[in-house]
């Protein structure tokens, strides 16, 4: 009798969603990982990939943080006996030195907490990635796009150099 192989390929990727705009919008010069408290019906979207980033940030309250503005669809097959609401802020689970750590540099240094990306840890846990950071300025975002443009650029000179 043949053994199944438990362990999924190393290519299978454990990426649920990215916030690819806030990497352009921000500069971030710290980046964690935060736990996330769900509710059944989200994880069971978020497995369907009904998620989005996009226009969702972190605020602190009472000590506490919390993600906002983070979509999460409901599944048509949800349970009709608990109200599903996709926009409801959800608590980050983070240890109290780190939550005084973000408490403390964004009011005294006006950083921002922006979501970066979610993703699977170990398969069964919901985890987020979050940047501590500051906004960019139009011209940094102009120099940053600039400078993608040229390494293409450099890229695709150096494979026809090496071709011939």
């Amino acid at each position: 009798m043949a053994k199944k192989n438990a362990k999924k390929s190393k290519n299978s990727s454990a990426s649920i969603a990215r916030n690819k705009r806030a990497t352009f919008d921000y500069k971030f010069e710290e980046k964690m990982e935060a736990g996330l408290s769900l509710m059944g019906w989200e994880v069971k979207s978020i497995r369907m990939g009904k998620v989005n980033l996009s226009e969702s940030y972190v605020f602190m309250r009472d000590g506490e943080a919390f993600l906002f503005g983070c979509t999460i669809a409901p599944l048509n097959t949800a349970s009709t006996h608990v109200v599903c609401d996709p926009m409801r802020s959800r608590k980050l689970l983070l240890k109290r030195k780190e939550l005084d750590k973000l408490q403390g540099l964004v009011d005294r240094k006006g950083y921002s907490i922006v979501p970066i990306s979610m993703y699977w840890q170990k398969g069964a846990w919901v985890k987020i990635e979050i940047g501590l950071g500051k906004g960019k300025k139009e011209h940094d975002k102009r120099d940053d796009t600039k400078d993608r443009e040229w390494q293409i650029e450099k890229a695709r000179t150096m494979k026809k150099a090496v071709q011939q």
